[in-house]
């Protein structure tokens, strides 16, 4: 039985994650009330050995849609992983051996199942792998794939435009990666794919590809990434940023409350279950406590409520100065003193254009509050974290 009360269907399309549909928006609104059951998929290349926030966030979105009563899978291309896909990509992807694609897989199934109920008996989610498929097709099976698409529209992607002009090179198998992934579509029979905003283009082969060869059409319904309000940074390992799912609890926290303040509603939206009205209530607490809730309901859907607990009290003892022993990392300055100066002379930045770039990503906190001045001064004691492992305390 589908679900098909129009309160719970806003609340997931008007949460802000999910930014467009094709062919349309209300299109796909009015198939979710209509109580047809769907099927959906969203797929992950497991190209590391851990899954991030996005991906969480992603699976979480998938999860609501099984709640409703529609068929949900989450597809593994281990396949797809061995060959890289070129999406948003300045140069081409190291490509994985089966094994090193195969480890990566298990570790993502481990830390997939805390966000979907996979012990539900009347409508439990289905995970596939894209190998199931893919490796059987022959060279005739590509060639007549690859006759529904032109060079044209592959070269004509930003990628590939700025390696030709940079005279990098565009491999073959790059062009074949679109048909890979749209042919998943095909192979499932889906009703909805989910992607990235940089998975558009792979996702609408897969339409193209589904029409032709099974007059089916499809959704594509697109999920904004996760980023920075204020710099438009992702969230990423690149960036320090990255929030990963196997971290300890405490890692995981601490990683979160490292985060820059305006992140804190984006967290919050995208990672936890908690109502939006909720989320407005949150935010009006002062930002290191909001910070603090944020992390805990995201810690406790990987860990439970107790680790969460555990993890929320460590960071307060340890972070917020009320049990901080290092003495090797107590630095005494003067009141008034600019931050920039004291880290300098202390050597926890290199240079002054470093502390300014910090600043900027919002990797510099005082007392768990964001700095977002470059001539900041130091006006009480405090503990300073500098990126994301590194702690000093400030004294008079």
């Amino acid at each position: 039985m589908v679900n098909t009360d129009k309160k719970t269907i806003d609340e997931i399309l008007d949460r802000g994650i999910i930014v467009d549909a094709i062919p349309s928006l209300e299109e796909f609104r009015e198939k979710l009330l209509s109580g047809d059951k769907l099927k959906f998929y969203i797929g992950f290349d497991p190209t590391s050995t851990a899954l991030h926030l996005g991906h969480a966030r992603n699976i979480m979105v998938l999860e609501e849609f099984r709640k409703l009563g529609h068929e949900v899978i989450a597809l593994f291309g281990d396949f797809t992983a061995m060959v890289g896909d070129p999406s948003g990509k300045e140069s081409a992807r190291k490509q994985l051996s089966k094994e090193e694609v195969l480890e990566n897989v298990k570790n993502w199934e481990k830390h997939i199942r805390p966000l979907m109920d996979f012990d539900n008996k009347e409508n439990p989610p289905k995970i596939k792998y894209n190998s199931e498929w893919l490796s059987k097709l022959s060279f005739e099976d590509v060639v007549n794939l690859a006759s529904n698409f032109t060079v044209q529209q592959m070269i004509e992607r930003d990628m590939f435009q700025k390696r030709i002009a940079e005279k990098k090179p565009v491999f073959l198998n790059e062009f074949l990666y679109p048909l890979m992934q749209g042919y998943d579509s095909v192979a499932m029979g889906v009703d909805v794919e989910m992607c990235g905003t940089d998975q558009i283009f792979n996702a609408l082969a897969g339409r193209t590809l589904l029409k032709k060869l099974k007059n089916k059409d499809k959704f594509v319904v697109v999920l904004g990434l996760i980023a920075n309000p204020k710099t438009g940074e992702l969230m990423s390992k690149s960036h320090g940023t990255g929030v990963f799912i196997d971290s300890t609890p405490s890692d995981m926290f601490g990683a979160i409350m490292s985060q820059a303040d305006e992140m804190t509603e984006i967290l919050l939206v995208n990672n936890t279950r908690i109502s939006l009205s909720k989320v407005r209530d949150i935010l009006k607490e002062e930002p290191m406590e909001a910070k603090k809730i944020t992390a805990f309901e995201i810690v406790k859907i990987f860990y439970g409520e107790g680790e969460a607990r555990v993890a929320q009290t460590s960071f307060e003892n340890t972070f917020q100065g009320r049990k901080f022993f290092e003495t090797d990392t107590v630095v005494k300055v003067q009141k008034g003193k600019e931050l920039k100066e004291c880290l300098l002379l202390n050597n926890y930045v290199s240079s002054a254009a470093e502390f300014r770039r910090l600043v900027k990503d919002g990797a510099i906190d005082f007392d768990g509050e964001t700095i977002d001045d470059a001539r900041y001064k130091i006006e009480k004691p405090g503990i300073v974290r500098i990126g994301k492992k590194k702690f000093v305390k400030l004294e008079f």
